[in-house]
């Protein structure tokens, strides 16, 4: 723990700064908030920096917002399961674009986040509960969320939070580790979307999204 504590110390302005620049994606167009949401999409399984490069690929050339599944499926072959995720990615265009315009930050409820995360899991195909909460930690609403990826599962074991790796992560499960994570963020006073964000660069050696 002292060792977490001191890795914090030493992380914690680059943490807050990105903290930062998540709220500001929040004041971009819908379009960018849409584009964050598809990054999202992306990431289960996959190398997140490749993700985003993949992201930054499909808005230059226009194809986030306009290509079929096929122009996308070659562009994100880095994210892997290109097939289906090619297929999200249209289908969440589909439901967010209306009348030639993006429509994502209408359907955020910001007094009731966590009611948006279940409206995003239900509705958005591809998207669990570990991808629709990254997606709003990354618009700036994660602050009491948990992003259940492999990285944070495997600190969560370090810290004795959890005893073991789940095989898979149901919906009780998941909220049941996410409330415990809420407990151990409480003990330690860093919060969630800090804490989330430090066991992330202490797996992989960035601070990113």
């Amino acid at each position: 723990m002292r060792e977490l504590l001191r890795y914090y110390k030493e992380k914690k302005k680059e943490i807050r700064d990105r903290l930062r620049d998540f709220r500001d994606n929040y004041k971009k167009g819908d379009e960018h908030v849409f584009s964050e949401l598809c990054f999202c999409l992306l990431t289960p399984q996959a190398d997140a920096l490749k993700c985003d490069a993949a992201i930054k690929d499909l808005r230059e050339t226009g194809l986030l917002v306009n290509g079929s599944a096929g122009d996308i499926r070659p562009r994100i072959k880095a994210a892997r399961f290109w097939n289906n995720k090619s297929r999200y990615l249209v289908e969440a265009r589909r439901l967010f674009k209306k009348n030639g315009c993006f429509r994502v930050k209408p359907l955020i409820n910001e007094e009731d986040i966590s009611g948006t995360r279940d409206w995003l899991v239900k509705n958005v195909k591809g998207m669990g509960y570990k991808e629709a909460s990254h997606f709003l930690r990354n618009i700036g609403f994660g602050r009491d969320l948990a992003i259940l990826d492999v990285h944070i599962l495997k600190n969560l074991k370090r810290c004795g939070v959890i005893r073991k790796l789940p095989r898979s992560l149901t919906k009780k499960e998941y909220f049941n580790i996410e409330n415990k994570l809420r407990k151990f963020s409480k003990k330690i006073k860093i919060p969630m979307d800090e804490l989330d964000l430090l066991f992330w660069s202490r797996e992989t050696g960035v601070v990113f999204k």
